[in-house]
């Protein structure tokens, strides 16, 4: 019986699923499952899962239900002590899985353990950020207005954290649920804060950036309010929970979540997006001012001179500075 299982949500993956189980297959700590959860793919994406020479591997084909959907079925199909996630088109580094075991074996009070992610192009190629997040002494209020444990690849989790969440919905088909199925955007920043609102498990973070995830430039700002509007829904389904929490701290969560917005703007080049993005964020809480002025003035900065020069003349001064010859 593997003693972690690595589960991959993967829906017509086939341009990115190899190298992302390459890395997978390669960590050095080998007692491992992956789990391939093809979600209704039509581009041939568990074919090439199942054509992968590795036997550590297993594919579950379903049909469609998002990532929320692929990840919980992938729970339900692994036998591992701890469960890990990783998107099918990111990427582990070779010591991630082994610095997690060590970290959960270490710290028997930790659920979720997780590390800070490298970004990285379409391509593959780092880009000038990186997500440093805070690691250790972290409450709800910060999981809620940072989400400092991120998207799908960066959380290694118990299975015993896991089950004091999942919940039966009432389906036909009599499946549990951990992540919600009826959220298709922030399934996960509501699975953790579910998660450290009702459980006694510590959450803690690992220096170094052991996951590289991958940035698709250029989407819409439609995308944007599509993830705006998921968040709120979030916190519209969670208060109750604890309305004295919501309460609290709901409107400085919701003016870091309009500045990861406007940094959202940046990478795909709208500096007048940014911009308005940043306004919506001060109107609704300074917090981010005072309490991460640097980052608060970066963005600020940025959006302002993208929205002044435009994207090519703003890759023309970020060359510059970075020492690179412009293109």
């Amino acid at each position: 019986m593997p003693f972690a299982s690595i589960v991959v949500p993967a829906y017509n993956a086939v341009a990115t699923l190899a190298e992302t189980l390459d890395s997978l297959t390669s960590q050095t700590f080998e007692d491992l499952e992956v789990i391939v959860v093809d979600d209704g793919s039509i581009d041939g994406t568990g074919d090439l899962a199942r054509a992968h020479p590795d036997p550590r591997i297993r594919v579950v084909t379903q049909t469609n239900r998002g990532a929320a959907g692929a990840r919980n079925t992938g729970i339900a199909h692994a036998r591992g002590k701890i469960i890990g996630f990783c998107d099918a088109d990111d990427l582990w580094s070779p010591v991630k899985l082994a610095a997690h075991v060590r970290h959960l074996r270490e710290r028997p009070a930790v659920g979720i353990s997780f590390s800070a992610c490298a970004l990285i192009d379409g391509a593959g190629k780092p880009l000038d950020t990186c997500h440093g997040p805070r690691l250790t002494g972290l409450t709800a209020a910060h999981v809620f207005r940072r989400n400092p444990i991120g998207k799908g690849s960066t959380p290694v989790i118990r299975r015993a954290a896991l089950d004091s969440i999942a919940w039966d919905p009432g389906l036909a088909d009599k499946r549990t649920w951990y992540f919600d199925e009826t959220f298709r955007q922030s399934e996960m920043i509501e699975l953790w804060l579910r998660f450290v609102l009702t459980t006694d498990w510590d959450v803690e973070g690992l220096a170094g950036a052991l996951t590289c995830r991958r940035i698709v430039q250029g989407r819409s700002s439609a995308a944007a309010f599509q993830q705006l509007a998921a968040w709120e829904r979030m916190v519209t389904k969670l208060t109750p929970l604890v309305p004295g929490f919501f309460a609290r701290h709901t409107c400085a969560a919701r003016a870091y979540q309009y500045r990861h917005l406007a940094c959202r703007a940046i990478r795909a080049g709208d500096g007048r997006l940014a911009l308005h993005q940043l306004r919506e964020a001060l109107a609704r809480s300074p917090r981010p001012i005072w309490e991460e002025p640097a980052a608060t003035v970066s963005v600020c900065a940025r959006a302002a001179v993208l929205a002044l020069v435009g994207p090519v003349r703003m890759r023309w001064i970020k060359d510059r500075a970075n020492g690179r010859r412009p293109a």
